[in-house]
């Protein structure tokens, strides 16, 4: 039986001929030359932990979760709740996101950086994700294996960041090799989509002392935020837990105001 990484990949393969069939390379590479400036995700974590805040209509395990949510005015509300960044789904099969939501997240995010947030294969994609606007990308280390270290060059070559994804040590030590300055820790399983909070903290140690460090998946409250920071996490992925609240930006300040707090 096919794992559930390998079913979105399937997906993901048919969307991506789709795309090339109608756009050509050399198209998508001059979209992406025109976007020159990039935005540091460095100049806006401060000293507390930063907040990744997330555009997420749906997941594999959750279904829909916010359908009707607008990417452009999720951004804006996004960066004024003080989001260090504003990651962006653009799976649409299984995560019900698009493109066409980088570009208006991006055109609205002011200085705070765009993550496209997708399963990226290739230069094309790695190009067309500049082309939308992005100035992170997300390289997943259990996709790309012994491609990461190129990818990540490559993405620097478009004038982006790669945020690199791991899951376990031999994942760590492969985005190590691969030069990743800003790592993730996925606490879920994406074979099984189970969520894990203790990858994190077996894998924080292992992470490079100067690379940002960055928690995904199953982040929710400020409690988890102070343990991890503790830990040496930068910043956090949050989707979820902020896309089911009622007021974006307030949820996005809840976090830092929690996490930031000293409960000593």
């Amino acid at each position: 039986m096919a794992s559930r990484l390998e079913e979105i990949l399937d997906g993901v393969r048919r969307e991506l001929e789709t795309r090339k069939a109608y756009v050509p390379f050399d198209t998508v590479v001059d979209g992406a030359r025109k976007n020159r400036e990039k935005r540091d995700i460095r100049k806006r974590l401060g000293d507390g932990p930063g907040i990744i805040s997330e555009i997420k209509r749906a997941s594999p395990s959750k279904g829909w979760i916010r359908r009707d949510l607008d990417a452009g005015k999720t951004a804006m509300e996004y960066v004024a709740g003080g989001a260090c960044a504003v990651s962006v789904l653009t799976e649409i099969r299984m995560f019900g996101g698009a493109l066409a939501d980088l570009s208006a997240a991006s055109a609205v995010c002011g200085d705070v950086p765009a993550l496209r947030k997708d399963f990226i294969l290739d230069e094309y994609m790695l190009a067309e994700s500049r082309a939308h606007g992005a100035d992170l990308v997300l390289l997943i280390v259990a996709v790309l294996r012994g491609e990461t270290g190129r990818m990540v060059r490559l993405a620097s070559g478009y004038g982006m960041e790669a945020l690199v994804e791991v899951r376990d040590r031999s994942e760590m030590d492969v985005a190590v090799e691969a030069g990743a300055t800003i790592i993730g820790i996925n606490n879920r399983d994406l074979a099984t989509f189970r969520v894990d909070l203790s990858t994190a903290e077996r894998l924080l140690p292992h992470a490079p002392e100067k690379a940002i460090k960055v928690v995904e998946s199953g982040i929710s409250t400020p409690s988890e935020i102070r343990r991890f920071h503790e830990l040496g996490a930068d910043a956090f992925l949050v989707g979820e837990a902020l896309v089911r609240s009622g007021n974006l930006s307030e949820a996005v300040r809840n976090l830092r105001r929690g996490a930031s707090r000293n409960t000593a």
